[in-house]
């Protein structure tokens, strides 16, 4: 074959979310993904807002994994019922500060990727900037 080779685009965002997803519905513990600065700061909001019960990086020499501890209540159910990528490599979606998601009406969170780092919707609206909608969770 001549020419430039192909090159590959990886989601890490939607593999992180799948990830969670696939261990949710299997009762893991917890799951491994790899490791980004976007999936840091998503890992980094679904813990401050009570969906995961932690998350740490692991070197591996390369780009690194992020490990991360799933949630349960008492009764065994997933904190996280649903968990969708918003914006995507092919389809960006994009929102200023006043046309934010309020999923499920403000119970859920949109998780969107600002100027400021990646932060919910809610701390978007206290700081008052818009950003790209990475996900919704709820």
């Amino acid at each position: 074959m001549t020419g430039t080779p192909l090159t590959m685009m990886h989601d890490l965002v939607a593999d992180m979310l799948t990830h969670i997803r696939n261990g949710l519905h299997r009762r893991k513990t917890a799951v491994t993904a790899r490791a980004s600065k976007v999936n840091l700061g998503v890992a980094r909001v679904l813990k401050d807002e009570g969906y995961i019960e932690d998350y740490d990086r692991i070197e591996d020499g390369k780009q690194g994994l992020l490990r991360i501890r799933l949630k349960y209540d008492q009764n065994g159910q997933f904190v996280i019922s649903e968990l969708k990528r918003t914006s995507k490599p092919g389809c960006r979606v994009y929102a200023a500060v006043d046309s934010l998601p309020r999923v499920l009406g403000g119970l859920g969170i949109a998780i969107v990727s600002t100027s400021k780092g990646v932060i919910s919707d809610r701390s978007c609206r206290e700081k008052n900037v818009g950003g790209e909608v990475l996900c919704t969770v709820s």
